[in-house]
């Protein structure tokens, strides 16, 4: 699983990994946050509504789930089943509190913290993107400094100094792991 705060680069850098790791797969998470431009549903989140989500908590259905920036995320077993039962390595894109959740589930999993460079740079990357409203980015923010203060829970840490770098350590420690 690969985590760090909003803003951090685990997206980009996992779509790098994907592209270098042949028995690689990424679950898409569940989130009842609104559908930004270009995504597509099934694709980036399966986008669900609070009482969707709701329901499947209350059935089980999640390996783990949080609220987030006022949302709820969380991944569905079944997308683990059904990318595992294919042969394929699982990675996941998660938040610090899902995260944790994971490693109570499944502690045989390998943890994967990517850290921005400086808080100053986590908020220009965030105000870049220019997907959420000044008050959201402060909101993360907040969250990156708790986030941060988390690396050490992780067995990997990557400092996404500069793309390419990084995107190759996640390569080199995905491929590691998946090696052992």
């Amino acid at each position: 699983m690969v985590s760090g705060p909003s803003g951090a680069g685990k997206g980009t850098l996992i779509r790098g990994a994907l592209d270098r790791v042949p028995d690689l797969a990424v679950a898409v998470s569940a989130t009842t946050r609104a559908m930004r431009p270009g995504e597509v549903d099934g694709r980036e989140y399966h986008f669900m509504s609070r009482a969707e989500f709701a329901r499947l908590v209350e059935q089980g259905a999640f390996l783990e789930h949080a609220e987030f920036a006022g949302n709820r995320y969380g991944t569905l077993a079944s997308e683990l089943d059904r990318i595992m039962g294919t042969g394929r390595s699982v990675i996941l894109e998660i938040e610090l509190q899902g995260a944790r959740n994971v490693r109570r589930a499944r502690p045989d999993c390998v943890s994967v913290f990517i850290e921005p460079p400086s808080l100053d740079e986590l908020a220009r990357r965030l105000r870049h993107r220019a997907t959420d409203a000044e008050e959201e980015i402060e909101a993360r923010l907040e969250v990156a400094r708790i986030e941060m203060s988390a690396r050490g829970e992780f067995d990997h840490v990557i400092l996404n100094d500069d793309v390419g770098r990084a995107t190759d350590a996640l390569v080199d420690t995905i491929s590691g792991e998946m090696a052992a």
